[in-house]
């Protein structure tokens, strides 16, 4: 335990600060908070004042710098500026399992990459055979991500009965999926590239693996370089959500200051006696200086964001995301019966599929290992999880379809999720309950 003075002094705010922050480490609640977010999206998008919460979403806002003005509406700004956050994050995840986790061993990491490849082919497969030439045929992207939120937040609702395999496994496959999504974003759903900013953003993007090379760590300033950098991919013709994934793929996954350095600065401190040397003596206070920045730069800057940043996505992004974009008027709405159907195919059935095919494809072509403790029943029960295509499906979908066809859409998006989230977490529960 330790006794006081080896923590750090208590204040009022603790009260409030440490509930929460235990509040926000129960990864289920995050998958919680975006379902009630969508429902609520669902309520008030059939309630009385229905067209005013809809046109809430589309009223403009911006900002002038000189000669540029950035102007949007408000789902325009969540989807297109706040979700490039979630993005970032996604590849902070992404590289600190590659880098630092368990998918340091490539073939470990070709498994779920080989699943995440199936699970986008054979969806969009699927969806092309059913869709035919019918309209929404070029929305095809609309069904290859799986939702890495409500996901997590299915498996964590299991408890300690889901392996640890199992919880990599389809992090890793979701966090894929993510990248491969906005990629199919970036290439398939552009309208006429502007090649001066991208020639900006890439010079944005050498200055920040220069200064990153010099050795500069303030957070200041590759936030206002990043922002240059979404900027101009705004103004590029890709969807300026790339920047995120690539800079979040720059971030550096190592330390500044290493275990033994961080121990003799330490050291050095502790070795002063008890006084009030800390205000009068220079020393003491260079001293005392440098250990407070070695404790900071002892921690990767990939695990000080993603520790810094995880929760505003999990809790202010991802529900006004949902918010945003998951509401459809039922009473109202237009079905295209084939459209709804297609989209609903391909998750529920295109997504699981492939994901096995692939993954078994990928072992018995010796281009990939699969963990020992996770068992082949247990990869196919967890790959209905993926069906739960929600946050990018809606993403993309907005991007991709008219609106008229926009409500089949998310119409066959949130009842495939649904579908999915029930058959994965009643067949794992099943599963592990027999096991045991």
């Amino acid at each position: 335990m330790g006794d006081g003075r080896t923590r750090l002094p208590e204040v009022p705010a603790d009260w409030l600060t440490r509930p929460l922050m235990r509040f926000m480490r129960i990864e289920s609640i995050a998958g919680a908070v975006l379902l009630l977010s969508t429902l609520l999206a669902l309520v008030l998008s059939n309630a009385a004042w229905s067209s005013q919460f809809i046109a809430m979403w589309e009223i403009h806002a911006g900002f002038r710098l000189g000669d540029i003005e950035v102007s949007r509406s408000l789902r325009s700004w969540i989807n297109d500026a706040l979700m490039t956050v979630f993005f970032f994050v996604i590849a902070l995840e992404l590289k600190r399992e590659l880098v630092l986790g368990e998918l340091r061993d490539r073939r470990m990491a070709a498994f779920p990459l080989a699943a995440a490849f199936g699970g986008m082919v054979a969806p969009v497969g699927l969806y092309l055979l059913l869709i035919r030439d019918g309209p929404g045929a070029s929305g095809w992207g609309a069904v290859i991500s799986t939702d890495t939120a409500f996901v997590i937040g299915s498996l964590a609702a299991l408890g300690s009965r889901i392996p640890h395999s199992l919880r990599l496994f389809l992090l890793s496959l979701a966090i894929f999926d993510d990248i491969g999504a906005i990629l199919v974003v970036a290439i398939g759903y552009v309208e006429g590239l502007n090649w001066i900013a991208i020639g900006y953003a890439a010079f944005g993007l050498a200055v920040v693996a220069v200064i990153a090379g010099l050795g500069i760590r303030s957070v200041l300033v590759y936030f206002a370089i990043g922002g240059g950098i979404w900027l101009a991919f705004d103004a590029s013709g890709v969807h300026a959500t790339l920047a995120g994934i690539i800079l979040g793929l720059m971030t550096p996954a190592r330390s500044w200051v290493s275990d033994r350095r961080l121990h003799a600065i330490l050291d050095r401190v502790i070795a002063y006696p008890p006084g009030d040397h800390w205000s009068s003596d220079n020393a003491a206070q260079l001293d005392l200086r440098q250990a407070g920045v070695a404790a900071r730069e002892a921690v990767s800057p990939i695990e000080r964001l993603e520790f810094a940043l995880h929760p505003w996505v999990a809790f202010m992004i991802l529900p006004l995301f949902a918010l945003a974009n998951a509401g459809v008027s039922l009473s109202s709405a237009s079905i295209d019966q084939t459209l709804t159907i297609s989209v609903f195919a391909a998750f529920v059935v295109g997504k699981p599929a492939g994901v096995v095919v692939f993954s078994l494809l990928a072992v018995m072509l010796n281009v990939a290992t699969r963990p020992s403790e996770l068992s082949w029943g247990l990869l196919a029960a967890g790959s209905l999880l993926t069906g739960i295509g929600f946050t990018m499906a809606l993403f993309i979908a907005g991007l991709a379809f008219e609106p008229d066809l926009l409500d089949s859409v998310k119409i066959g998006v949130l009842s495939a999720s649904v579908t999915s989230a029930a058959a994965g977490f009643l067949t794992l529960a099943w599963i592990t309950s027999s096991r045991r």
